[in-house]
């Protein structure tokens, strides 16, 4: 009986072992990305073929832009929205994993959550939105490769050109150009929020839906965008204007430190100085600029 179960060990052993081999030599070769934009991305194919599927066309937005050329703002509010230990991690926020594990077992749900912007690039690039234990070991493993061969700037900078933010709207700088008719280049505080906290779901947190969720939000971000020195006081009250919280204290005097958390509330690390090389003052009020006809990514020399 015992000759049995040691021989049961030994084979449950070697099993996981070769599982284990075979999901690390999934793992595709993120180093390319150092150099290279990528043509394509999972995402991209797959609401093609749900567009093909359906019967209809799916047209596709997506023009590629350096991160020097993409808001500071911007950058600084998805950080907050998505990331706060981004500069911190190692591709993986075990803390904040381990609060969303907690969260679903009390909810029963096995939405598993907590992912950093290295894992949602991870996803974007390579997965598939579906949920399941081996696509979330995937997507870690993917994770880790990422954080190896890139830097925290590139990692960003992919991020930011990849993800979607609505039907067919692929990148910062299609997304500005639909959601508000200019170049990512010159987006407003307030028009940075939006699409922050429209991820990581743009289709029922889109930036043209309203909710008092939403919006108490959007007024964090902004008044860490104040905290960080990124906004100064007028612009913080513009950008509450616009969020539709005019009634919202503003923070008196200059930039001021990040306060204190809450309980389990991670701080906002300081975000990097990138030159921002854009044409126009980002706080100028751009003149809208239409949409290409013919959308596809043009990766920089």
């Amino acid at each position: 009986m015992l000759r049995v179960l040691r021989i049961g060990i030994e084979v449950m052993t070697v099993l996981a072992a070769t599982g284990a081999l075979a999901l690390w030599c999934s793992v595709p070769r993120t180093a390319l990305l150092a150099d290279e934009n990528p043509a394509s991305t999972a995402f991209i194919d797959l609401r093609r073929g749900e567009a093909e599927a359906a019967g209809r066309t799916f047209q596709l937005r997506w023009q590629w832009r350096p991160i020097g050329k993409i808001s500071r703002y911007l950058r600084a509010a998805v950080l907050y929205a998505e990331d706060y230990n981004f500069y911190r991690h190692d591709g993986i926020d075990w803390a904040a994993l381990e609060d969303a594990i907690e969260a679903n077992l009390d909810k029963g749900s096995f939405a598993i959550g907590g992912s950093t912007i290295t894992q949602q690039l991870a996803k974007n690039l390579y997965l598939s939105p579906s949920r399941s234990l081996l696509r979330k070991a995937r997507e870690m493993l993917i994770a880790f490769s990422l954080e190896d061969h890139l830097s925290k700037q590139r990692i960003l900078e992919l991020y930011l050109n990849v993800v979607e933010w609505g039907d067919g709207v692929f990148g910062a700088e299609a997304a500005s150009r639909h959601w508000f008719g200019h170049t990512s280049q010159t987006l407003t505080p307030a028009e940075a929020v939006r699409l922050a906290i429209a991820l990581p779901n743009p289709f029922t947190r889109a930036p043209n839906i309203r909710s008092s969720e939403l919006t108490k939000k959007a007024i964090r971000i902004v008044h860490l965008l104040r905290m960080q020195g990124l906004i100064d006081e007028p612009q913080e009250r513009a950008a509450l204007d616009q969020l539709g919280a005019g009634g919202e204290k503003t923070l008196q005097g200059p930039r001021k430190p990040a306060p204190k958390p809450t309980p389990g509330e991670p701080v906002p690390a300081p975000l990097p100085d990138t030159p921002d090389t854009s044409d126009t003052p980002v706080s100028g009020a751009p003149e809208p600029t239409p949409e290409p006809s013919e959308p596809t990514p043009t990766p920089d020399p």
